[in-house]
């Protein structure tokens, strides 16, 4: 009987207990609230980080006036300096970023003018600057920025308006608006994320933040290796593409090779091989396998010998290593290496196809240095 009643007084004072409601306008005042505060934030971070990078690339320009007397002082500078930032720093400081922060600021050399040091105009973030570097048309350059800035693009959306040659394409056009219909519907997806800015990687590292280096190493690499067939094409130097992980077999084994390019002006076929971290002796020996077993197998009377080229992703280190044409290197330097990517090219190439990546997956831009390194006979 007690227990009974007991129940009964708990179902009462429970029912009898108000339940709060929150109204549609608080709920929106307190939102409007703390949006405000994060877009505070994120315009300071940004105005933070846009200065510094200026201000080193002013410094690094100003070292490089004083050391003009030497032809390659720049470079080596560049490297040192490179060095030592990320021995005291960690990750951000590589060579890569270095040389962009020089040009911006000789791109943008009047956005931090004022006597305070503090910008008078209207900024874009970092990723958007980092686009625009590319742009070496100076009045392409300025229209990209104005769009960039009255249309609210996403860093996203610029690169690829700049990629797809969206201001070309529109100063030849009679008629722009299907271009720009073109333009917003293939954007879309990219101008809606709010987040972009405070989820960006470079963010995230300048303000030392430690990240989760979870990612698909095959994703990076698809990623990597589809940029750089992109960029061999457009070198202009004779180069036509003939296949992508091509399967050669032998007696024993089965083997992928990630790029083939048959180069018409020096007539012979180019392998291209990337692995991942820094290249070992294996694999340079593997990349000799294959220029052997490509000779034998695929190379005509008329054609030259393979060159097998070898890239490593960590560009901190050897990018590149060339087969040799059977140990002819001087053969291979006089005659080949002119119509080759230099090492350097490659290397900015794959640091900001790693970037670009990072960025659009959220991930840390240098996850594929520490990446476990591909080892043994090849993918199978």
């Amino acid at each position: 009987m007690e227990k009974v009643k007991l129940k009964k007084v708990l179902s009462i004072t429970k029912k009898e207990v108000p339940v709060a409601t929150v109204s549609v306008s608080f709920l929106s005042d307190v939102q409007t609230i703390i949006e405000a505060s994060k877009n505070r934030a994120y315009a300071a971070i940004n105005i933070a980080m846009l200065e510094r990078n200026w201000l080193l690339g002013k410094r690094i320009a100003e070292e490089e006036i004083n050391g003009k007397k030497r032809a390659d002082y720049g470079v080596k500078i560049i490297a040192e300096l490179s060095r030592q930032l990320t021995g005291i720093y960690g990750k951000g400081f590589t060579k890569t970023n270095l040389y962009s922060f020089l040009q911006f600021y000789k791109m943008f050399p009047e956005i931090f003018h004022t006597p305070c040091g503090k910008s008078d105009q209207p900024l874009l973030t970092w990723s958007h600057y980092r686009s625009l570097l590319r742009v070496l048309d100076s009045k392409a350059r300025e229209w990209y920025m104005q769009e960039a800035l009255n249309e609210t693009w996403s860093a996203r959306t610029l690169d690829r308006n700049i990629s797809t040659q969206y201001y070309y394409r529109l100063l030849a056009s009679q008629n722009k608006a299907p271009i720009k219909r073109e333009m917003r519907a293939k954007t879309k997806t990219y101008q809606q994320d709010k987040l972009e800015f405070i989820k960006n990687p470079v963010v995230a590292e300048f303000l030392n933040l430690s990240q989760n280096t979870d990612f698909s190493e095959s994703k990076l690499e698809t990623a990597i290796i589809n940029h750089l067939q992109k960029f061999v094409l457009e070198l202009g130097k004779g180069f036509a593409f003939v296949a992508r992980q091509q399967h050669i077999r032998t007696d024993t084994d089965d083997y992928f090779i990630d790029l083939v390019f048959y180069n018409y002006i020096l007539k012979c076929f180019v392998l291209f091989d990337l692995k991942t971290g820094t290249i070992s002796h294996q694999d340079v020996g593997q990349m000799d396998m294959y220029v052997r077993m490509y000779d034998d197998l695929k190379r005509s009377e008329d054609d030259n010998p393979t060159i097998g080229i070898v890239l490593g992703s960590d560009t901190s280190r050897d990018i590149a290593r060339y087969s040799v044409l059977n140990g002819n290197k001087r053969l291979f330097q006089a005659k080949y290496m002119a119509y080759m990517p230099t090492p350097e090219e490659l290397e900015l190439e794959i640091e900001r196809q790693k970037e670009i990546f990072a960025e659009q997956n959220y991930e840390n831009p240098n996850v594929f240095e520490n990446a476990k390194k591909k080892r043994g006979k090849g993918r199978k």
